[in-house]
């Protein structure tokens, strides 16, 4: 029962990052939310479609909050491709649903393409709920087939750490 509630955090921890994807697990309307970003700078090169935001990052919408150094919107004909957030660490809190613990994460970059639905956490990941955590140099959630893949043998990176908390609440 315990693997279940951790890989539904890593799915609502996911969902969140992905606003734009709608997935159950998270808010219902948590994507259908204005975004609201605040930072200390903010450059749009219309050239490139690229927006840029630096200094401590703050993104909004619905229940879910990033912190960041640096995040950078990438358009391509009006769509977001990709999202890049890069802090030391870049935080992420979600909220499930009603009266849920809330999800967290955090890494040094973190990656989400809209397009293919797959966001990447890179460099000391980690996404906890409670007191259930999973960690890894890279954890890849492919948002549209509910895959979670963690760790990866071809670039050296370091194990997977996963902590499953007993049920408390069974006697």
């Amino acid at each position: 029962m315990n693997f279940i509630k951790t890989k539904a955090c890593f799915l609502l921890f996911c969902a969140g990052v992905a606003s734009y994807s709608s997935v159950v697990f998270s808010l219902e309307n948590d994507h259908q939310q204005p975004i609201y970003i605040d930072s200390d700078t903010a450059a749009y090169d219309e050239k490139t479609s690229i927006s840029t935001y630096t200094g401590n990052v703050i993104y909004s919408q619905g229940s879910l909050i990033v912190h960041s150094d640096v995040m950078t919107f990438y358009m391509k004909n009006g769509e977001i491709t990709k999202i890049v957030v890069n802090g030391k660490p870049a935080t992420f809190k979600q909220t499930p649903g009603a009266g849920k613990e809330d999800i967290n994460g955090r890494s040094l970059i973190g990656e989400y393409y809209p397009p293919t639905a797959k966001l990447f956490l890179i460099k000391e990941a980690v996404v906890w709920q409670g007191g259930n955590k999973s960690s890894s140099d890279l954890i890849v959630y492919d948002t549209k087939n509910s895959v979670i893949k963690a760790g990866d043998t071809t670039t050296g990176s370091k194990r997977v750490r996963t902590i499953f908390e007993p049920n408390k609440e069974k006697k």
